[in-house]
């Protein structure tokens, strides 16, 4: 049987710390939770307007080094810096707009290839970074994925999670099934991750050639009614 990976994206955390401006939430105490709870990794996006996860947060949970650390970061040259100087366990390059509540859609390879390559080449030199790259279901993006030498993909299941929403879905669950199995005979690792929760997920644990869920914002939450414990469990017993 397929064991997935779970990561948390435990961004929201940060938001709900955020509003007071106070100490509490910690996010430290938050790693020790998901650790005791057999999650496999953390996610954090550091944004360029840092309006969740802060500079100190992401340099604390690497030095803490509870679990491994997967840093969404857009492509840039201050998050370039910032990923070789701390050397999080994983990167994950994402699209980044100031204006979006969060992020819309997967990046775009082709029309960022130059760019990408130069960032890619960078953090490559430190090689216990493992890399990925948050695209959309699309061949051709995950064949520019692949001659970028990227470790991972990760597949944007916001429009999935949307659609399912209206019982829609199918022909975008078809797309990620045919992309991922597509990817993972590449010899890419497939992750998947944005928008999912309880009720959607089922169909994309089925795929076989995804190894990784990352999920956050539904995570926490739900985790206002039923406790992080009991959420965390009810995930793991549906991916296990």
């Amino acid at each position: 049987m397929k064991k997935l990976r779970l990561g948390v994206n435990i961004d929201h955390f940060a938001t709900l710390r955020n509003q007071r401006k106070e100490v509490y939430i910690d996010l430290i105490d938050v790693a020790k939770t998901l650790k005791n709870m057999d999650v496999n990794s953390i996610t954090v996006h550091l944004r360029e307007d840092r309006r969740h996860i802060k500079d100190n947060d992401l340099e604390n949970l690497v030095k803490a080094n509870i679990l491994p650390i997967n840093l969404e970061m857009a492509p840039t040259n201050e998050m370039r810096k910032i990923c070789k100087t701390l050397s999080p366990f994983a990167c994950c390059i994402v699209p980044e707009k100031r204006s979006e509540l969060t992020t819309e859609g997967g990046l775009d390879v082709k029309n960022n290839l130059s760019n990408l390559e130069s960032i890619l080449f960078e953090i490559k030199q430190k090689k216990q970074i493992r890399t990925s790259l948050f695209i959309e279901p699309d061949m051709n993006q995950i064949k520019l994925a692949k001659k970028l030498g990227v470790n991972a993909i990760e597949i944007h299941t916001g429009k999935y999670s949307n659609l399912f929403e209206i019982g829609k879905y199918n022909t975008e669950l078809k797309k990620i099934t045919e992309a991922a199995n597509f990817a993972h005979k590449l010899g890419l690792e497939v992750h998947a991750g944005h928008g999912l929760n309880l009720r959607n997920v089922k169909n994309i644990i089925d795929i076989k050639s995804i190894s990784e869920l990352n999920i956050g914002y539904s995570i926490v939450a739900q985790s206002i009614f039923s406790g992080l414990k009991n959420v965390i469990e009810m995930y793991k017993k549906m991916m296990n």
